[in-house]
């Protein structure tokens, strides 16, 4: 390479680290601004901080995000709790509450999967009612797994803790969710930038 290439590479290099921080720093902006809503931002910075780009102001697109991403959580849990049940080892007391939660988990990822339907279809004729149902299915959704969580109190053993602190991280991602949708609701039509 001559000289006048290396200086020029040199100074595409330097402009697009200068690009690439100012854009991480708008992403980092984008979502503290988003998730301060929230009841709890630090969970909701951490989850969602992948999704700034992409939705930078819109309340619409960070609501999907939230919806999406704690769906994604709820099925892992899902799925950890049919583990469960088919590797039997929780029994009794402890059996019970795992069957309890693996009807409420599978009640929460239906209103979840509603709830982001709905918000992929989202039209501005009927934005009231679809936000309606949104809100009301992720209400849902958060009360099946604080009926998880209230199963699970007294139990013990070691595959009852591990899945009280899944199920509290799901919860957590849920109430941040809603807090989310509930920001698109607020905004009404303004919040809302088309499917």
């Amino acid at each position: 390479m001559t000289t006048p290439t290396i200086f020029v590479t040199l100074i595409l290099l330097t402009t697009l680290n200068v690009d690439i921080i100012i854009a991480s720093k708008h992403g980092n902006d984008y979502v503290r601004d988003a998730c301060s809503v929230t009841k709890y931002p630090t969970v909701c910075i951490r989850s969602l901080s992948s999704f700034s780009c992409k939705a930078k102001r819109s309340s619409h697109r960070w609501a999907r995000a939230a919806v999406s991403f704690t769906l994604g959580e709820a099925k892992s849990v899902r799925r950890y709790l049919g583990s469960l049940r088919s590797g039997g080892e929780m029994r009794g007391r402890e059996g019970m509450a795992l069957l309890d939660c693996i009807e409420c988990f599978g009640d929460t990822v239906h209103q979840l999967r509603s709830s982001l339907f709905e918000l992929r279809r989202l039209n501005g004729k009927t934005f009231e009612r679809q936000m309606g149902n949104v809100e009301t299915w992720v209400s849902a959704a958060l009360s099946y797994e604080d009926s998880c969580s209230e199963g699970l109190k007294g139990r013990r053993g070691k595959e009852v803790r591990f899945l009280r602190g899944k199920v509290v991280n799901v919860t957590q991602f849920t109430s941040n969710a809603l807090s989310l949708v509930n920001k698109l609701a607020s905004d009404g039509g303004a919040g809302f930038d088309g499917p």
